[in-house]
């Protein structure tokens, strides 16, 4: 991204803590940023996920804001991400938890669990 592009809405920038990050999703995402990185604990990651997704999700998606997507909910076919949605995901988990994503990483997160999952593996991978 250039200088003179400005951040798309929603992302996160650099140099902006995991509060001014977190500010825009509901009141729980920060609770449970915290309590992952606190605790590792998957529950609190998976809400984050949640959270996160319905933030990015489409205007144009038909599935349904807030709802309780399963892990097999494809970010693509059933919540309505295009390629731009799901990079601006990715891209504002990598800066949140200051990952580096690959571009083939990016192509494998498919679905809700898939993207937990990726989260999860990066974080344990960053912490060995």
């Amino acid at each position: 991204m250039s200088q003179a592009q400005s951040l798309p809405s929603g992302s996160a920038a650099p140099d902006r803590t995991p509060d001014e990050k977190l500010e825009r999703l509901p009141g729980d995402a920060l609770r449970n940023y915290r309590m992952f990185m606190e605790t590792g604990d998957e529950e609190a990651l998976a809400v984050l996920v949640f959270a996160v997704l319905n933030h990015f999700l489409p205007k144009s998606s038909a599935a349904e804001r807030n709802a309780a997507w399963p892990e097999d909910a494809r970010l693509v076919e059933d919540l309505g991400f295009d390629s731009l949605a799901t990079i601006e995901t990715v891209f504002f988990f990598e800066d949140l938890f200051q990952i580096s994503v690959s571009n083939d990483e990016i192509v494998a997160v498919r679905t809700v669990g898939d993207l937990r999952r990726f989260v999860h593996a990066k974080l344990k991978a960053g912490k060995a």
